[in-house]
């Protein structure tokens, strides 16, 4: 967390106008915000401050969004909220499958972005009384008190929305949930997206994801987690 516990939000966007209101209405809602007309000045801001949320456009000139999304999360598990111009749905995935954590298509009420905000910090922030023990699954172990997962012995790293769901299958293993209830407890619009997290949960914990042991399918129903027992 930032100086005097205020969250700082990096707003990445090359309309002007827009990049300028953002930070106005984010600073006056209790942010300390920094911003960047490109994917070149992000990465100069991220590599001298630490920042507890991303937010960028997708259709920028050159690195676009996706890009920059793609390649921070080879690094760093900070949330990432994508804005976009697009009306296609896939467009959308794409940002998710990418490591993205949520979207916001243009245009959108300033309300709803600083609600998506405020859920995805809340989504990332350390749980305080954890519902359950560490649960082994094959090579892989995942703590719910740290939201740390392990393969082998080797730190995984994983996005916030990828650590709350995780968070929720293991704090209730064997428990099958559909997706409009994972949509529901994880504030997420989009069924599709949690199918997309399955999806990159899976090639973390699974020795092979197209036939997943732990993180499994419920015909009918959505998905559950069967641990290793003992």
């Amino acid at each position: 967390m930032s100086l005097a516990g205020e969250p700082h939000l990096l707003v990445v966007d090359d309309d002007e106008r827009l990049r300028a209101l953002l930070q106005r209405y984010l600073s006056s809602n209790g942010y300390r915000v920094s911003a960047a007309p490109g994917a070149a000045e992000a990465r100069a801001l991220m590599k001298s401050m630490e920042f507890d949320l991303l937010i960028l456009d997708v259709m920028m000139p050159g690195e676009s969004g996706l890009d920059l999304t793609q390649s921070v999360r080879k690094e760093s598990s900070v949330p990432i909220l994508m804005l976009t111009a697009r009306g296609d749905p896939a467009d959308r995935i794409a940002g998710l499958e990418l490591g993205a954590d949520d979207y916001l298509p243009k245009p959108f009420e300033p309300r709803e972005l600083l609600l998506r905000v405020n859920s995805l910090l809340r989504r990332a922030a350390p749980t305080e009384s954890p519902a359950a023990g560490p649960v082994r699954m094959g090579e892989a172990l995942f703590d719910p008190s740290t939201s740390r997962l392990t393969r082998t012995g080797k730190p995984v790293k994983l996005t916030g929305a990828e650590a709350a769901l995780l968070q929720l299958f293991a704090t209730h293993a064997g428990r099958p949930f559909s997706r409009g209830e994972l949509c529901k407890r994880l504030n997420v619009a989009l069924e599709r997206s949690i199918d997309v997290q399955v999806t990159r949960l899976r090639r973390k914990i699974e020795e092979d994801p197209k036939l997943p042991l732990y993180l499994q399918t419920v015909r009918g129903v959505g998905y559950m987690l069967v641990p290793d027992r003992g």
